[in-house]
């Protein structure tokens, strides 16, 4: 399970270290475009299940073809090196305008890694509707 929030920079080969608590379940990932502009970084075998379900949508609605692009073409593999850093493709890095300082949070089974700037605008106005995005979260129990 991940969780927690990590500072971390990324060097001018496109390496970022990965937190040490993590780097065993990551040994083998897989990294992609996530939504709000960031990256979804998943262990191989969580992103096999979400692969998996993404696949299986259908192809006939737009939006989920959509979506499928999205995750699916922009994805790749990448491994932990022996200093527990993995390498992030430079068209992913573009998207989601990564610069030198990164977030990294946890969110279970994935991590999401963001601009530092982005991630505390982000952050920032998301915990002012904290109060509103929890009680629409009633109806599912939350």
């Amino acid at each position: 399970m991940f969780v927690g929030q990590y500072s971390h920079n990324i060097d001018s080969k496109g390496r970022m270290a990965i937190p040490a608590k993590f780097r065993h379940e990551l040994k083998k990932a897989v990294v992609t475009k996530g939504l709000d502009n960031c990256l979804f970084l998943y262990s191989k075998k969580e992103w096999d299940k979400l692969a998996e379900k993404i696949a299986s949508l259908p192809i006939s609605k737009s939006n989920t073809r959509a979506f499928s692009r999205l995750m699916l073409a922009g994805a790749m593999d990448v491994d932990v090196d022996g200093q527990g850093r993995v390498i992030l493709p430079e068209y992913l890095r573009k998207f989601a305008g990564l610069n030198k300082q990164t977030i990294i949070i946890g969110l279970y089974n994935r991590l999401e890694i963001w601009d530092e700037k982005r991630w505390e605008k982000y952050n920032l106005e998301n915990e002012k509707n904290s109060v509103s995005n929890a009680e629409a979260l009633d109806d599912i129990g939350v």
